[in-house]
C-alpha cells in the first residue's frame, strides 16, 4: 500500500473521531482511535535488529515498507499507534560445538550492541526498558519502550553463566530453541533429527531453573509439544509463547494446541499472535495472498473461547515474516484494533490483549526471582 494511501486513511480516521464528536456519537472507527491510543501497545516479538546489521537502514527514520521491505522504525511505531516493542537478537542453528558455540555467543553480543547503539543514538525517539514500569513511563514520555529478547536459547550453548550474563545486559526473555533442537530442548519443526530429547535435555531444566531464579520470561515459541509441557509442568513462574497461534485454526506445528491453551492458562502465561501468514491462515494455492487481520483475529476469537481473555496478547514477528493484508507494517497497527472493536471486545479487554496480559506475566516472572 503506497505511502499516501497510508496517511490518508490516518487523515480520514481523525476526521471519522471529530465528526463523532461533532454529532454526539462515537464512531466506530472514532472508538477504536481512541482506544488504541489510550491502552500501552506491546509487540512481544520483531526481528528488526536484522535491519539494524543493513548499511544503510536508520531505524530512526521513516522507511518505506513497499519499497525497503522493512516492517518497523520508531516513527512508524508512532504513528501506527505501537508503545513498546520486544527486538529479538536472533541466532540461527549452528554446529553445537565448542567452536559453533562461541561463534554464536560472539554473534548475539554483537546484535545486542548493535541494538543499543541504534537506540542510543535516537533518545529523542526510544529508549531501552528493562521493566514493565519503564514502558508505561516511556509512553507517557511520548517515547517508544525498546526491550530486548534472545530468539534461540542455542546463544547459551551448555553454559549456564549466560543465563544470568544476558539477563544482566538487559535481555528479558529467552526463546528456548528455534528450528532446529539445540542443547536444551527439542524444536517443533526439526526434520532433520526430529525428537531427541522428548522435551528438555538435562541442561534444559538446569537452563528453566536458572531463568526462574533470576526472573527471565520463559518462552515457548518453536518448542515441541513435549518441551512446551515438560515447561509448563517444571516452571515455577508464568510462561510466554512470544509468537505463536492457535492450531485449531491454522494446523502448523509452530502453533499451540487447545490442550497447550488450557495447560498455559493454568499456568498464568500468555499467548502472543503471530502476523506470519503460514501460521496464522493455511496457504492458498497461491502463495503470494497474505493472510489478513481478520484471519489473525479469528485466532485471538478461539482462543478467548477456550481459555478467556487473559492469556492472548500480539507478537508480530515483524521483519521475520510477519506480514498481513491490513497489517503490513507497525504504522498500520490501529487496523488491529479497529478488528477487536468491530468484533465486540470491550475497552478493558482491548487493554488486556494489547499489553496488560503479557505485563501480567512480565511483572509475576520478576516478582518470582530468588536473587
Amino acid at each position: 500500500m503506497k505511502k499516501t494511501i497510508l496517511r490518508s486513511m490516518s487523515f480520514s480516521v481523525i476526521m471519522l473521531f471529530i465528526a463523532g464528536i461533532a454529532f454526539g456519537k462515537e464512531t466506530v472507527e472514532a472508538k477504536a482511535a481512541r482506544i488504541h491510543k489510550a491502552v500501552l501497545t506491546i509487540d512481544t516479538h520483531s526481528d528488526t535488529p536484522l535491519n539494524l546489521l543493513r548499511d544503510g537502514f536508520d531505524v530512526g527514520k521513516r522507511q518505506d515498507q513497499a519499497t525497503t521491505g522493512t516492517k518497523v522504525d520508531f516513527p512508524r511505531m508512532k504513528e501506527g499507534g505501537l508503545d513498546a516493542q520486544f527486538f529479538a537478537v536472533f541466532v540461527g542453528q549452528g554446529p553445537r560445538t565448542p567452536e559453533g558455540n562461541a561463534i554464536v555467543q560472539k554473534k548475539a553480543l554483537d546484535i545486542l550492541a548493535t541494538i543499543r547503539k541504534s537506540v542510543g543514538a535516537n533518545p529523542d525517539q526510544a529508549e531501552i526498558a528493562l521493566t514493565p514500569d519503564d514502558a508505561y513511563k516511556l509512553k507517557g514520555l511520548g517515547k517508544r519502550a525498546i526491550f530486548i529478547g534472545l530468539e534461540n536459547g542455542y546463544a547459551l550453548g551448555n553454559d549456564i553463566t549466560l543465563v544470568k550474563k544476558y539477563y544482566d545486559m538487559g535481555i528479558r526473555y529467552i526463546t528456548l530453541c528455534h528450528t532446529s533442537n539445540n542443547d536444551i530442548c527439542d524444536s517443533s519443526t526439526d526434520k532433520k533429527k526430529g525428537t531427541e530429547y522428548h522435551g528438555l535435555s538435562p541442561f534444559g531444566k538446569e537452563v528453566l531453573a536458572e531463568m526462574n531464579r533470576i526472573g527471565m520470561i520463559i518462552d515457548v515459541s518453536h518448542s515441541s509439544d513435549e518441551t512446551f509441557m515438560d515447561v509448563i509442568r517444571l516452571s515455577k513462574a508464568p510462561v510466554i509463547a512470544s509468537h505463536s497461534c492457535s492450531r485449531a485454526v491454522c494446523d502448523n506445528p509452530r502453533n499451540l494446541t487447545d490442550d497447550d491453551l488450557r495447560a498455559l492458562a493454568k499456568n498464568g502465561g500468555v499467548i502472543q499472535m503471530c502476523f506470519l501468514s503460514d501460521y496464522v491462515k493455511k496457504p492458498d494455492p497461491n502463495p503470494n495472498k497474505l493472510a489478513t487481520v481478520q484471519d489473525m483475529v479469528n485466532h485471538i476469537d478461539h482462543i478467548v473461547k477456550v481459555i478467556g481473555v487473559d492469556y492472548v496478547g500480539f507478537g508480530t514477528d515483524f521483519d521475520g515474516g510477519g506480514d498481513l493484508s491490513g497489517c503490513r507494517d507497525v504504522s498500520m497497527m490501529g487496523n488491529v484494533t479497529l478488528e477487536l472493536v468491530k468484533r465486540g471486545y470491550s475497552e478493558k479487554d482491548i487493554r488486556k490483549i494489547w499489553g496488560g496480559n503479557f505485563m501480567r506475566v512480565f511483572r509475576e516472572v520478576q516478582k518470582s526471582a530468588k536473587l
